[in-house]
């Protein structure tokens, strides 16, 4: 199984105030992180993040992604620093990346792109950097915990539009 997400912001204390996530502290917040991905991606699939990782020294950065399961692959943020980028644990990054699924074309990026490669033969922009607050194009979606419940999505829940909100406000009540 793919799948993708972005904006995890692992370690990153500003993420609890900028984007009012329903944690206590940034401990309880990373560990939910971590435990929503482990619960939906096996050690065999393949997630891509689409930027915003983590910040912390590279043997933090590498520690966090042997904890994740899945094998991983970086589109860079604008929040990646060289130490999350050359952390030990990426199958790749890349700031840009074109992935073919299921006979769709993606173009992967942190940014959401106002136009982008094959927009006019139906081409798909998964994107991360707006935090759910963006209004999409058509085709155009932003795969960020922040839209899908703090958990990496699949293409298919993705195009269904199926957003995850009940968990989240359950995550709110607590």
């Amino acid at each position: 199984m793919i799948y993708f997400t972005a904006d995890t912001h692992f370690s990153d204390l500003r993420i609890l105030r900028i984007d009012r996530r329903p944690f206590g502290s940034l401990a309880e917040h990373d560990r939910m992180l971590i435990s929503l991905w482990n619960e939906t991606v096996s050690l065999d699939d393949e997630v891509w993040h689409l930027g915003d990782f983590a910040k912390g020294s590279a043997e933090f950065v590498s520690s966090l992604l042997s904890s994740l399961h899945g094998r991983k692959h970086l589109i860079i943020g604008n929040n990646d620093g060289a130490a999350t980028v050359g952390a030990a644990g990426w199958a790749s990054t890349q700031h840009y990346k074109e992935l073919t699924i299921d006979g769709r074309l993606l173009i992967l990026c942190h940014y959401p792109f106002r136009t982008w490669n094959q927009i006019g033969k139906k081409s798909i922009d998964l994107h991360g950097h707006s935090h759910g607050r963006l209004s999409p194009l058509t085709r155009q979606y932003d795969a960020g915990v922040d839209s899908w419940d703090f958990r990496p999505v699949t293409l298919s829940a993705i195009l269904a539009g199926r957003h995850r909100r009940t968990a989240r406000r359950d995550l709110q009540r607590k």
